[in-house]
Protein backbone atom coordinates (compact mmCIF):
# COMPACT_ATOMS: atom_id res chain seq x y z
CA UNK A 1 0.00 0.00 0.00
CA UNK A 2 1.11 3.50 -0.99
CA UNK A 3 0.28 6.94 1.34
CA UNK A 4 2.45 9.46 1.79
CA UNK A 5 3.48 10.89 4.86
CA UNK A 6 1.36 13.72 5.24
CA UNK A 7 -1.82 10.85 4.76
CA UNK A 8 -0.26 9.34 7.46
CA UNK A 9 0.13 11.72 9.69
CA UNK A 10 -3.60 13.04 9.09
CA UNK A 11 -5.06 9.35 9.36
CA UNK A 12 -2.63 9.34 12.98
CA UNK A 13 -4.54 12.51 14.47
CA UNK A 14 -8.11 11.19 13.22
CA UNK A 15 -7.89 7.94 15.10
CA UNK A 16 -6.02 9.10 17.89
CA UNK A 17 -7.04 12.38 18.58
CA UNK A 18 -10.63 12.21 17.72
CA UNK A 19 -11.55 8.80 18.72
CA UNK A 20 -11.93 8.36 22.82
CA UNK A 21 -9.36 6.60 24.18
CA UNK A 22 -11.95 3.64 25.60
CA UNK A 23 -12.58 3.13 21.58
CA UNK A 24 -9.41 3.77 20.19
CA UNK A 25 -7.86 1.03 22.72
CA UNK A 26 -10.54 -1.67 21.98
CA UNK A 27 -10.06 -4.59 20.28
CA UNK A 28 -12.79 -4.82 17.84
CA UNK A 29 -12.18 -1.27 16.64
CA UNK A 30 -8.98 -2.00 15.23
CA UNK A 31 -10.17 -5.63 14.13
CA UNK A 32 -11.27 -4.47 10.34
CA UNK A 33 -8.59 -1.93 9.25
CA UNK A 34 -5.97 -4.06 10.62
CA UNK A 35 -7.58 -7.36 8.95
CA UNK A 36 -7.98 -5.01 5.73
CA UNK A 37 -4.52 -3.06 5.77
CA UNK A 38 -2.21 -6.15 6.82
CA UNK A 39 -4.30 -9.76 5.75
CA UNK A 40 -2.83 -12.45 7.51
CA UNK A 41 -0.18 -10.25 9.54
CA UNK A 42 -2.72 -8.60 11.31
CA UNK A 43 -2.84 -10.39 14.65
CA UNK A 44 1.18 -10.04 14.40
CA UNK A 45 0.65 -6.22 14.63
CA UNK A 46 -2.44 -6.47 17.27
CA UNK A 47 0.21 -8.40 19.54
CA UNK A 48 3.60 -7.14 18.94
CA UNK A 49 3.64 -4.81 21.61
CA UNK A 50 2.97 -7.59 23.80
CA UNK A 51 5.08 -9.98 22.48
CA UNK A 52 8.55 -7.77 21.68
CA UNK A 53 10.33 -8.04 24.57
CA UNK A 54 9.97 -11.31 25.08
CA UNK A 55 11.63 -12.43 22.18
CA UNK A 56 15.19 -12.95 21.07
CA UNK A 57 16.81 -10.55 19.08
CA UNK A 58 16.76 -13.27 16.28
CA UNK A 59 12.75 -13.36 16.63
CA UNK A 60 12.92 -9.40 16.77
CA UNK A 61 14.40 -9.58 13.68
CA UNK A 62 12.72 -11.68 11.59
CA UNK A 63 9.37 -9.91 12.80
CA UNK A 64 10.48 -6.86 9.91
CA UNK A 65 12.19 -9.52 7.86
CA UNK A 66 8.14 -11.20 7.53
CA UNK A 67 6.20 -7.53 7.56
CA UNK A 68 8.19 -5.49 4.97
CA UNK A 69 5.68 -6.83 2.36
CA UNK A 70 2.73 -5.54 4.27
CA UNK A 71 4.52 -2.12 5.59
CA UNK A 72 3.59 1.24 4.01
CA UNK A 73 5.07 1.28 0.74
CA UNK A 74 7.12 4.51 0.57
CA UNK A 75 10.79 5.62 0.28
CA UNK A 76 10.31 7.54 3.61
CA UNK A 77 8.70 8.31 6.88
CA UNK A 78 10.35 11.67 6.93
CA UNK A 79 8.33 14.93 5.82
CA UNK A 80 9.85 17.47 3.64
CA UNK A 81 9.91 19.66 6.54
CA UNK A 82 12.35 17.52 8.41
CA UNK A 83 14.70 16.77 5.24
CA UNK A 84 15.29 20.22 5.03
CA UNK A 85 16.07 20.47 8.89
CA UNK A 86 18.25 17.75 8.83
CA UNK A 87 20.14 18.22 5.52
CA UNK A 88 20.68 22.01 6.75
CA UNK A 89 22.06 21.16 10.00
CA UNK A 90 24.73 18.04 9.24
CA UNK A 91 28.20 18.85 10.68
CA UNK A 92 31.96 17.64 9.59
CA UNK A 93 32.20 15.23 6.47
CA UNK A 94 31.06 11.61 7.41
CA UNK A 95 27.59 11.05 8.36
CA UNK A 96 25.95 7.58 10.15
CA UNK A 97 21.95 7.27 9.32
CA UNK A 98 20.78 4.79 11.60
CA UNK A 99 17.78 3.01 10.99
CA UNK A 100 18.39 4.39 7.50
CA UNK A 101 15.35 2.04 6.18
CA UNK A 102 15.34 1.92 2.09
CA UNK A 103 18.26 4.70 2.02
CA UNK A 104 16.18 7.77 0.75
CA UNK A 105 17.92 10.14 3.29
CA UNK A 106 21.20 8.60 3.18
CA UNK A 107 21.12 8.77 -0.36
CA UNK A 108 20.40 12.68 -0.29
CA UNK A 109 23.26 13.09 2.35
CA UNK A 110 25.64 11.17 -0.09
CA UNK A 111 25.62 13.59 -2.85
CA UNK A 112 27.89 16.18 -0.22
CA UNK A 113 28.86 13.81 2.04
CA UNK A 114 30.62 10.38 3.25
CA UNK A 115 27.18 8.18 4.25
CA UNK A 116 26.80 5.20 5.96
CA UNK A 117 23.63 3.91 6.81
CA UNK A 118 22.64 1.52 8.87
CA UNK A 119 19.39 -0.47 9.96
CA UNK A 120 18.73 -3.93 11.72
CA UNK A 121 17.21 -4.94 7.97
CA UNK A 122 18.97 -3.49 4.73
CA UNK A 123 16.20 -3.85 2.15
CA UNK A 124 16.80 -5.80 -1.18
CA UNK A 125 17.68 -2.85 -3.86
CA UNK A 126 18.63 -0.24 -1.29
CA UNK A 127 22.19 -0.40 -2.75
CA UNK A 128 21.86 -0.14 -6.23
CA UNK A 129 19.36 2.42 -5.90
CA UNK A 130 22.30 4.55 -3.44
CA UNK A 131 25.58 3.37 -4.90
CA UNK A 132 27.07 6.46 -2.98
CA UNK A 133 26.05 5.03 0.15
CA UNK A 134 27.83 2.21 2.52
CA UNK A 135 25.09 0.16 3.97
CA UNK A 136 25.59 -2.42 7.37
CA UNK A 137 22.66 -4.11 9.00
CA UNK A 138 23.17 -3.99 12.75
CA UNK A 139 20.99 -2.65 15.74
CA UNK A 140 20.72 0.44 16.86
CA UNK A 141 21.08 -1.02 20.54
CA UNK A 142 24.47 -2.28 19.42
CA UNK A 143 25.97 -0.36 16.86
CA UNK A 144 29.52 -2.02 15.74
CA UNK A 145 31.30 1.69 15.18
CA UNK A 146 34.39 2.82 17.73
CA UNK A 147 33.54 6.11 20.14
CA UNK A 148 33.32 9.58 18.10
CA UNK A 149 33.68 7.84 14.25
CA UNK A 150 30.98 9.95 12.55
CA UNK A 151 31.17 14.14 12.61
CA UNK A 152 27.02 13.42 12.66
CA UNK A 153 24.75 10.52 13.47
CA UNK A 154 21.59 10.88 12.07
CA UNK A 155 18.42 8.59 13.79
CA UNK A 156 14.57 8.99 12.07
CA UNK A 157 12.15 7.14 12.81
CA UNK A 158 13.42 4.37 15.00
CA UNK A 159 13.53 4.96 18.57
CA UNK A 160 9.92 4.60 18.73
CA UNK A 161 10.51 0.94 17.38
CA UNK A 162 13.69 -0.12 19.97
CA UNK A 163 13.26 -1.87 23.18
CA UNK A 164 15.81 -0.40 24.94
CA UNK A 165 15.51 3.14 24.21
CA UNK A 166 18.29 4.29 26.97
CA UNK A 167 20.85 1.97 25.66
CA UNK A 168 20.16 2.94 22.21
CA UNK A 169 20.96 6.65 22.88
CA UNK A 170 23.62 5.75 24.83
CA UNK A 171 25.30 4.18 21.70
CA UNK A 172 24.12 6.89 19.14
CA UNK A 173 25.63 9.42 21.26
CA UNK A 174 28.83 7.26 21.68
CA UNK A 175 29.51 7.58 17.82
CA UNK A 176 28.70 10.78 17.43
CA UNK A 177 31.58 13.22 17.45
CA UNK A 178 30.00 16.48 16.85
CA UNK A 179 26.26 16.43 16.80
CA UNK A 180 23.41 13.71 17.25
CA UNK A 181 19.86 14.44 15.23
CA UNK A 182 17.07 12.36 16.01
CA UNK A 183 13.25 12.54 14.54
CA UNK A 184 10.40 11.12 16.12
CA UNK A 185 6.60 10.95 15.78
CA UNK A 186 4.23 13.27 17.54
CA UNK A 187 2.23 9.80 18.40
CA UNK A 188 -0.01 8.90 21.65
CA UNK A 189 0.41 5.29 22.78
CA UNK A 190 -2.17 3.30 22.38
CA UNK A 191 -2.21 -0.72 22.73
CA UNK A 192 -3.30 -1.72 18.88
CA UNK A 193 -1.64 0.54 16.19
CA UNK A 194 -1.25 0.53 13.03
CA UNK A 195 2.46 -0.09 13.33
CA UNK A 196 5.38 -1.45 15.41
CA UNK A 197 6.13 1.19 17.59
CA UNK A 198 7.07 0.43 21.24
CA UNK A 199 7.58 3.86 22.47
CA UNK A 200 5.61 6.88 22.55
CA UNK A 201 6.40 10.15 22.85
CA UNK A 202 3.11 12.66 22.23
CA UNK A 203 5.16 15.37 24.88
CA UNK A 204 8.69 16.84 24.31
CA UNK A 205 9.20 15.94 27.76
CA UNK A 206 9.06 12.21 27.23
CA UNK A 207 11.13 12.58 24.74
CA UNK A 208 13.62 15.06 26.62
CA UNK A 209 13.54 12.14 29.33
CA UNK A 210 15.66 10.28 26.99
CA UNK A 211 18.60 12.29 26.58
CA UNK A 212 19.37 13.62 30.15
CA UNK A 213 21.93 16.32 30.35
CA UNK A 214 25.56 15.28 30.13
CA UNK A 215 29.09 16.29 30.09
CA UNK A 216 30.35 17.45 27.17
CA UNK A 217 26.76 18.92 25.97
CA UNK A 218 27.37 22.72 24.09
CA UNK A 219 23.52 23.16 23.24
CA UNK A 220 20.52 21.25 22.03
CA UNK A 221 17.58 21.80 20.76
CA UNK A 222 14.04 20.55 20.21
CA UNK A 223 11.83 21.19 17.63
CA UNK A 224 8.26 20.61 16.16
CA UNK A 225 8.25 19.94 12.71
CA UNK A 226 5.41 18.73 10.05
CA UNK A 227 4.03 16.98 13.20
CA UNK A 228 7.37 15.33 14.17
CA UNK A 229 9.55 16.04 17.38
CA UNK A 230 12.92 17.15 15.59
CA UNK A 231 15.93 16.83 18.32
CA UNK A 232 19.89 18.30 18.28
CA UNK A 233 22.87 18.44 20.16
CA UNK A 234 25.79 19.01 19.79
CA UNK A 235 28.86 17.84 21.93
CA UNK A 236 32.42 20.05 22.15
CA UNK A 237 35.21 17.80 19.94
CA UNK A 238 37.25 18.50 23.06
CA UNK A 239 35.55 16.74 25.61
CA UNK A 240 35.67 13.25 26.36
CA UNK A 241 32.93 10.75 25.75
CA UNK A 242 30.42 11.40 28.43
CA UNK A 243 30.31 9.45 30.98
CA UNK A 244 26.70 8.19 32.82
CA UNK A 245 26.60 10.94 35.71
CA UNK A 246 24.28 13.82 34.20
CA UNK A 247 25.77 17.31 34.16
CA UNK A 248 24.48 20.28 36.38
CA UNK A 249 23.70 22.81 34.07
CA UNK A 250 23.02 22.83 30.33
CA UNK A 251 21.40 25.00 27.65
CA UNK A 252 18.59 23.95 26.35
CA UNK A 253 16.10 25.46 23.82
CA UNK A 254 12.22 24.06 23.55
CA UNK A 255 9.85 25.36 20.93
Amino acid sequence: MRISRQAALACHYLFDECVPPVIRDSRWFTWLPMKLLFGRHAETFRTFKDRAHGMSAREFRRVYEDLAAVHVQRPTDLTPGCIDAIVRNIVGSTVLDVGCGRGHLAGILSATHRVTGSDIVIPAGAADRHPRVRFVEESVERLTWGDCAFDTVVCTHTLEHVRDVARAVGELRRVAARRLIIVVPRQRPYRHTFDLHLSFFPLAAMLLAQFPVRPGLTGRVLHSIDGEWYYQEDRSESEPIPSEKPAESSSEIVA
